[in-house]
C-alpha cells in the first residue's frame, strides 16, 4: 500500500484530461477548479518537458499550488519548533526538490488514467475537501480527497488522501519514525533529504 500511496501522490496533480494555461490555479478561487487546474498543468508539463525541465516545472507548480509550509511545519510536528530557522530552511527546500524529482520520474506511469472531481465540503475556517476518483484503464476506480486550504494566498493543496490514507500522515510517520531512530533530532532526517535531493 505504501508503494501505491507514494505513486498517487502525483496523481493529485496529474489526472486531468484538459489543459487549461499554465500559472491559472493561484488566480482560481474554487478549490474544485484548482485541483483541475494543478492536474491539468502537470498534463501539458509531462507533454512538452523532460528531465530537469520538467522537475524545475514541477518544483514551480508545487509552490505555486500546495501550502508547503504549512505542509512541512505539519509533516514534522513537535520537532517544528525545535528545529532552527536555518534546519527549517533547508527542510523545506529539501522536501521541495525531493518531491518534484519523485514526481517526475512517476507521471509516466498514468497513461490512461483520468480523473473525476465530486462535491466540494466546506470545513471551518478556509478549508475545504474536493472529492474525486481515480479512474483506472483496469479495475475500479480509486477514491481520492483533496484537502485545501486558504492561509491568505488563495487556496492551496495541503494534503492528498489515496482511498482514505492521508498522505500527509503517511510522511508525518515516517518523519518521525526516521527521526527517533536516529538521535532525535531533525538534523539527520534534514541531511538525508538533502542527499536525495543532490541524486
Amino acid at each position: 500500500m505504501r508503494r501505491i500511496l507514494g505513486v498517487l501522490l502525483a496523481v493529485g496533480v496529474a489526472t486531468a484530461l484538459f489543459v487549461l494555461p499554465v500559472g491559472a490555479a493561484v488566480r482560481v478561487a474554487d478549490p474544485s477548479k484548482l485541483v483541475e487546474t494543478v492536474a491539468a498543468e502537470v498534463i501539458e508539463i509531462v507533454k512538452t518537458k523532460a528531465g530537469a525541465g520538467r522537475e524545475a516545472a514541477l518544483r514551480q507548480l508545487l509552490r505555486d499550488n500546495f501550502d508547503l509550509p504549512y505542509m512541512a511545519r505539519s509533516a514534522l510536528g513537535t520537532h517544528w519548533s525545535q528545529a532552527s530557522e536555518q534546519q527549517r530552511a533547508r527542510f523545506l527546500a529539501a522536501l521541495e526538490t525531493s518531491d518534484a524529482r519523485a514526481y517526475s520520474e512517476r507521471l509516466g506511469k498514468f497513461a490512461g488514467y483520468t480523473m473525476t472531481i465530486g462535491k466540494v465540503i466546506a470545513l471551518p475556517g478556509s478549508e475545504w475537501i474536493v472529492d474525486g476518483h481515480l479512474n483506472q484503464p483496469s479495475g475500479p476506480p480509486i477514491k481520492l480527497e483533496w484537502e485545501v486550504r486558504d492561509s491568505g494566498q488563495g487556496p492551496r493543496i495541503a494534503d492528498v488522501k489515496v482511498a482514505g490514507v492521508s498522505m500527509f500522515m503517511t510522511r508525518r510517520s515516517d518523519f518521525n519514525s526516521y527521526i527517533q531512530s536516529n538521535g532525535g533530532t531533525v538534523e539527520p532526517l534534514v541531511r538525508e533529504l538533502e542527499a536525495r535531493a543532490a541524486r
